[in-house]
């Protein structure tokens, strides 16, 4: 996997149609750093998570992951992203055991190192029995842990959030705060979309603010 300490946007900018989604913005998300983006709906929170997980290409300026091109090499800086979105990607008719098998295959985990993870995984998201079920029978919070899980499996060294508490209660949002604050401790680059505002303030380094496809600094 490619090596990189921090990802670099520079005049980054996103239209779909006339509508520009993103205006110009610069950023810098290093490892080590939890950094959350805010702001409100339509801000273009989304669309700048799709662009740093490269499911979107931005329409002007450029990121850097390190000094790796995006261009150059797409799919290999995939295997350094993990990424949970609002879609949970798992398979309703398999269980998350085996949802998170086949993804480990996809990112070249041998099967010994996929079950020393999930064991890992199981223990700090407190994931019990459930995950040996089909995941169409999941509560809205099960899901969630269960891809959080499948987005941490592979160690990556990009993890991209967006509303990573959403559905979770309250002693799942203790869960998500330890295991992100484990990720900071391993050094991953984490962004974190929210308008949790009381978890943003828990666990940023560094607060941004979406604002009509600008960026600013969150005080």
């Amino acid at each position: 996997m490619l090596g990189y300490k921090e990802v670099r946007l520079c005049g980054l900018t996103k239209r779909f149609g006339p509508n520009v989604a993103i205006a110009g913005i610069n950023a810098t998300f290093s490892a080590g750093e939890i950094t959350s983006i805010e702001g409100p709906n339509g801000a273009g929170k989304s669309t700048l998570l799709g662009i740093l997980a490269l499911l979107l290409r931005p329409t002007a300026g450029f990121l850097r992951y390190g000094d790796c091109n995006p261009l150059d090499h797409p799919t290999a800086l995939r295997r350094t992203i993990g990424f949970l979105g609002h879609a949970s990607f798992v398979y309703p008719d398999l269980s998350a055991m085996e949802n998170w098998l086949f993804h480990a295959q996809l990112f070249g985990l041998s099967l010994e190192a996929a079950k020393a993870r999930i064991k890992v995984l199981r223990e700090r998201l407190g994931l019990g029995d459930f995950i040996f079920r089909s995941t169409r029978t999941y509560s809205r919070g099960q899901l969630q842990r269960a891809a959080l899980a499948r987005a941490l499996l592979h160690e990556p060294t990009l993890l991209l959030l967006d509303e990573p508490s959403s559905g979770l209660d309250a002693r799942g949002v203790e869960l998500l705060i330890e295991a992100l604050q484990e990720e900071q401790k391993r050094g991953a680059i984490v962004v974190m979309v929210t308008h949790d505002t009381e978890l943003a303030r828990r666990l940023s380094t560094k607060r941004l603010r979406l604002r009509a496809g600008g960026l600013e600094v969150q005080k």
